[in-house]
């Protein structure tokens, strides 16, 4: 597990694997991208229904280095299916109380009930990641972290018949500049950075050292880690999407799709249109 990141801060470049015989795909066309996502979303509109009719239970944890594209493969999983079913869960930084609990329970709070799917967006393994690396929990705390999380994974998940799944989606450290660079040139996606994400740019080797060990410590046959290359984000969120539903065993169930009835008859003396409130102004 740990040559899952061996060297992701100096990889080769596109001459060096020509020269070794690797192939270098294609970029993938937003046309092409979103025509395969059309049918993976399907797809997942497929499991929602029989998440809900079976009653199964689903938790999917995302994590993975800063600018990996967590939040968008969540959006993507999330934009053709119920918010009911398909639960984003993104905790803030704990409160008071919440540090004074037992470290994981602000996380149990948001476990699925039958017929739900809770996607998180980071999770528990915040101790293992950033609080590890920047040093907001001690030596004590990790250790005991690390080797309380499998035991938890298998008795309080695995073994209560929830499906278990998660991702860790990895970039190059050239990679992770760029996008950094590129979010700071963007308006819309100055809500991005925060001088923490950006800390993991300077960090890059402490955080490596950090997943190394997390992976490591918590790759278990209950609850595998599954990595996923994500330099080539439109790949990444398809494979990932696609990884996903080929691991949890769905039917195609038939829905009793409902009919549009016939529209009650017109009263007497009705106007069409609103009688009251103001009609916003039309500019496009």
């Amino acid at each position: 597990m740990n040559d899952i990141f061996a060297g992701r801060g100096s990889r080769m470049g596109k001459k060096d694997q020509l020269k070794s015989g690797s192939a270098i795909p294609d970029k993938m066309s937003r046309k092409d991208f979103e025509t395969e996502l059309a049918a993976l979303q399907t797809e997942l509109t497929r499991l929602q229904t029989w998440v809900k009719a079976k009653g199964a239970r689903v938790i999917v944890v995302f994590e993975g280095r800063d600018t990996a594209g967590k939040g968008g493969v969540i959006s993507r999983i999330t934009a053709r299916t119920s918010p009911r079913v398909f639960r984003h869960v993104a905790l803030p930084a704990p409160s008071d109380r919440e540090r004074s609990q037992v470290y994981i329970q602000r996380y149990i709070a948001h476990f699925p009930a039958a017929g739900e799917i809770v996607l998180f967006d980071r999770s528990w393994y915040n101790r293992a990641g950033v609080e590890r690396v920047m040093g907001f929990c001690t030596d004590e705390q990790y250790e005991r972290f690390l080797a309380m999380v499998p035991q938890v994974e298998r008795e309080m998940i695995v073994n209560n018949g929830i499906f278990f799944r998660k991702y860790f989606l990895d970039v190059s450290q050239d990679e992770q500049r760029r996008r950094f660079a590129a979010r700071i040139d963007d308006p819309m996606k100055h809500w991005k950075l925060s001088p923490m994400d950006t800390e993991s740019v300077r960090r890059w080797w402490d955080y490596t050292a950090a997943y190394q060990r997390m992976i490591k410590s918590t790759h278990t046959d209950d609850a595998p880690w599954f990595i996923v290359p994500a330099d080539d984000k439109r790949r990444a969120r398809l494979n990932l999407i696609r990884h996903l539903l080929d691991s949890i065993p769905y039917k195609s169930v038939r829905e009793d799709l409902p009919k549009i009835p016939k529209a009650q008859p017109r009263p007497k003396g009705a106007k069409e249109g609103l009688r009251a409130g103001e009609i916003i102004p039309s500019r496009f």
